[in-house]
């Protein structure tokens, strides 16, 4: 075996390939089973695994590849050397980034700082005159007209070893299954990512399916498949949440009001909604919330009832009463009976809804009572609720009296939006509570959370750091790819290290990156094409603007942290974006974002694969990215990873300080707290815990036999825990 011939490579990627003895989903039979598509081979490459047909024979051809891969990407294999192939460093090469065209500047960043402010704007504007004027953005790259030649060193700098593991085929299915089942028990929508391993799993090896907690999931499966068996995970009210994602991504169309449905479309509705009336899954009161729409709908598909309690159900629809809980929780909030509209919530829709409302209900309570009244009935078991109001209200600020304009976060379709408050809004704003009120809410929130999670794992062992790594609690709008966290996990950066933020693309002529510096005020300052000619210089040095990149462009921002921080002391975040100059949609196009460590910037060449700490695909539905950030006083690097609802065409017209309140989560719940609250009991030896939460591989030596493993970017994993 290869890792008998060298020394040190003596690790086990125990946790990739632990398959749990029960639960785990059943493939179908050896004969039926489908080859490993590339959906599942990019899933597991991103968890630093890779997949072989066939165990090599031939040593020498195994130790020939087993020396490239360390060579040429600093893969090193630690497990499974028996499946090595040369196909293997192709695929390597492309998921790490191969033939990546040359910047703008191909001396980058050495000859960059040598030209003149005058120089670069010509460069830019002749950039400009070619592609945008004339229109000529295929054929070769446009360089610079004053740039030197510039000969680069080989690459001489260390840089980190990216451990992996190949695994058989079968093991893949097993492991795959096994994730998709943890990922159907998230009570959270799906990212895209996600949600296509668990599509294509059902797809392929048609598991039985138990349980799926997310009705987002259910309505997703039932949209893709047209399986009425996902019907029994929903009710009636989902059929309007079906609609939705009907309407939006099969016809393009987000006003549900003006339907238009085929006739194929009509009749597949109309089996579901008798099929709830069968099955007694009817909860109407949540249907009237959405009266309208419904009216619309029945109307639409000239929807005939079937049994007396259809007929009753169109019948009310169709009426003037509006019987839904939340427009009787509104009658009482009208008519001040706070305590009667806490009842109403928690007895119809549960704890939960107290919180997700509490703004508004604490801001019309009239005496103390009251508030101790809401504290009193806000407990619920729905933990991801819990988490995400955690941090809502530990970033609480009084807005009371300044009266400033507020932002809003959500997600929708996989992307986030965000809405600022209008003039209008904020006149008529009356939900204001008090930063005691905040605060109080905090510790109750927690305490309830305490109780949610208490002794749910026996002996846990948390490695060191464990605290910089967040919970996968809103990363429905992020993409996939190696090295990826989740949103608001940080990784200190050595001090003698430079930063390389890069993007590269194909089939688009202009994607922008960008970097916008923030202060402790969320004040912006803006680095990108527009004014990076008057900025260039050894603390931040950009590769020029690729207009025409049709066939291939690259954009770069090389960081010196330790200069930065003395030349803009202000600045406290530094964040990185990309968006489609050119208007397209990042999903028509081909675009990879990530950053890279150097030691040497001009060592080797501008991209290289060996220092690529991340490269992941950004594959939404709109023109604008935010990809990571920068803590200059803690030398930390931030995961953002969000896809932007948004047509924005320059990434300055936005702005950025809501992301303040992503910057700071792992402070307020991390992977280390998380667990500390599941534990019965916390180890410091390894080899006595039944879960071991770790970001390194370990060795079978290090852990118990039937020890759990838990690496940080086992997100499934979480998901399912969390639930």
């Amino acid at each position: 075996m290869i890792s008998q011939l060298v020394a040190p490579l003596t690790f086990k990627l125990v946790t990739a390939v632990r398959i749990r003895d029960s639960g785990t989903i059943k493939v179908k039979d050896k004969e039926e089973k489908k080859m490993m598509n590339g959906i599942y081979k990019d899933y597991l490459f991103d968890k630093y695994i890779l997949v072989g047909k066939k165990k090599e024979e031939n040593a020498e051809n195994r130790i020939a590849t087993f020396f490239s891969l360390l060579r040429l990407y600093n893969v090193r294999i630690i497990k499974g050397e028996e499946y090595l192939s040369q196909e293997m460093i192709l695929y390597t090469a492309e998921r790490l980034g191969k033939n990546v065209s040359e910047p703008f500047y191909k001396g980058f960043p050495k000859s960059v700082r040598k030209l003149s402010r005058r120089g670069l704007l010509i460069d830019q504007f002749f950039a400009y005159a070619r592609t945008y004027g004339l229109g000529h953005f295929m054929g070769d790259e446009i360089h610079s007209l004053f740039e030197e030649k510039i000969v680069r060193e080989n690459f001489k700098e260390e840089a980190e070893i990216k451990d992996f593991s190949i695994i058989s085929e079968e093991e893949a299915n097993e492991i795959l299954c096994d994730k998709a089942r943890d990922l159907l028990l998230s009570t959270r929508p799906l990212s895209e990512k996600n949600y296509e391993l668990v599509k294509n799993v059902i797809l392929d090896f048609d598991p039985k399916i138990t349980e799926i907690a997310s009705r987002n999931t259910a309505v997703k499966l039932l949209r893709d498949t047209r399986d009425v068996r996902f019907a029994d995970h929903l009710y009636l009210s989902d059929m309007i949440r079906f609609l939705d994602e009907l309407t939006h991504y099969e016809y393009k169309n987000s006003a549900m009001n003006k339907l238009n449905l085929k006739n194929q479309d009509r009749k597949f509705i109309t089996t579901l909604i008798d099929r709830f009336f069968l099955l007694n899954k009817c909860d109407l009161r949540n249907c009237f919330e959405k009266k309208k729409i419904w009216n619309g709908l029945l109307h639409h598909i000239h929807y005939k009832p079937k049994t007396e309690k259809s007929r009753e159900f169109v019948n009310a629809i169709r009426s003037d009463k509006n019987l839904s809980v939340y427009s009787e929780f509104e009658k009482m909030m009208e008519n001040e009976d706070i305590i009667g509209a806490v009842d109403c919530l928690k007895k119809n829709k549960g704890a939960a809804a107290i919180l997700r409302n509490m703004n508004y209900i604490l801001s019309r309570c009239n005496s103390t009572e009251e508030v101790e009244y809401v504290f009193d009935n806000m407990g619920t078991k729905n933990g991801i609720v819990l988490m995400q109001l955690l941090i809502q209200y530990s970033n609480f600020k009084d807005d009371s009296k300044d009266n400033k304009a507020r932002t809003f976060k959500f997600t929708k379709y996989n992307e986030l939006i965000v809405h600022s408050e209008t003039k209008y809004e904020v006149e008529k704003r009356r939900s204001y509570i008090s930063k005691e009120e905040a605060d109080i809410l905090v510790e109750k929130i927690k305490n309830n959370l305490r109780d949610i999670y208490r002794n749910k794992l026996g002996k846990v062992y948390i490695e060191k750091g464990m605290e910089y790594y967040a919970l996968p609690i809103q990363d429905t709008a992020t993409q996939s790819g190696l090295g990826v966290l989740t949103r608001g996990s940080r990784i200190a950066i050595g001090e003698t290290k430079k930063l390389r933020a890069f993007t590269y693309w194909e089939k688009v002529n202009d994607i922008d990156l960008s970097v916008f510096g923030l202060d402790e005020n969320g004040t912006q300052t803006e680095f990108s094409w527009r004014n990076m000619y008057k900025n260039q210089s050894e603390v931040i040095t950009y590769s020029g603007d690729q207009t025409r990149g049709f066939n291939g462009g690259s954009e770069y921002f090389d960081i010196d942290l330790e200069k930065f921080r003395t030349k803009y002391p202000e600045m406290r975040y530094l964040i990185f974006c990309d968006n489609v100059y050119s208007g397209l949609h990042f999903k028509d196009c081909v675009c990879r974002a990530g950053y890279m460590l150097r030691d040497k910037e001009d060592s080797g060449k501008v991209y290289e694969p060996k220092t690529v700490k991340s490269a992941f695909n950004i594959n939404c539905e709109s023109t604008f990215a935010y990809l990571f950030g920068l803590d200059l006083a803690k030398n930390e690097f931030i995961w953002l990873n969000m896809a932007r609802q948004s047509e924005s065409r320059i990434a300055g017209e936005s702005k950025m300080a809501f992301l303040m309140d992503y910057l700071n989560v792992t402070d307020i719940l991390n992977m280390k707290n998380f667990f500390e609250m599941q534990a019965s009991e916390l180890v410091d030896d390894k080899r006595e815990a039944d879960v071991i939460v770790t970001n390194r591989s370990l060795g079978d030596e290090e852990i118990a036999k039937n020890a759990q493993v838990i690496i940080e970017y086992d997100i499934e994993k979480m998901l399912s825990l969390m639930n």
